[in-house]
């Protein structure tokens, strides 16, 4: 599956980011690097120092946001999806123990943070896309194979 995907949702929290980053943080730390640098003596200045490699990450994430919402393909949602586990659906899984296991099949570049949602690169996402609700699925990775139902599918609009 193509790992440049994302959910409408995915997308306008890195473009938040990205906006948050450019016009709030970034004009912030550039008046307190102007205001310690006016200190006289770089060297010492913890303040100069800290601040100016904190300009640097945020200059770092502004360019690699901005490349990567160029690069990203937004999915919306799609009626023909219903009934289906596809991009974007929230899964719910029960194993033979009554254990559930529920996740949102996402890009990957939405994952972080988020312990209940799953890239649609994972193995458990990509087992269960365009399963039906009853349908058997086999999660393999290195270590196991676990069997589960699947239980349940929604797409949250």
């Amino acid at each position: 599956m193509n790992t440049d995907v994302i959910t409408p949702e995915g997308y306008a929290k890195l473009q938040q980011e990205l906006d948050d980053l450019w016009r709030k943080e970034r004009p912030e730390v550039t008046k307190i690097v102007k205001w310690a640098a006016s200190l006289g003596d770089r060297s010492e200045n913890a303040d100069y120092k800290y601040n100016k490699a904190r300009l640097r990450q945020i200059d770092r994430r502004v360019r690699f946001l901005r490349k990567r919402l160029e690069a990203l393909k937004v999915v919306e949602y799609n009626p023909v999806q219903e009934g289906k586990a596809f991009f974007g659906a929230w899964v719910t899984l029960i194993d033979e123990f009554d254990n559930t296991l529920c996740f949102r099949i996402v890009g990957p570049d939405e994952i972080y943070g988020r312990d209940n949602y799953a890239s649609v690169n994972s193995p458990v996402a990509r087992v269960c896309i365009g399963k039906s609700v009853g349908d058997d699925v086999v999660v393999s990775t290195n270590e196991t194979k676990k069997e589960w139902e699947i239980q349940f599918i929604e797409y949250r609009k």
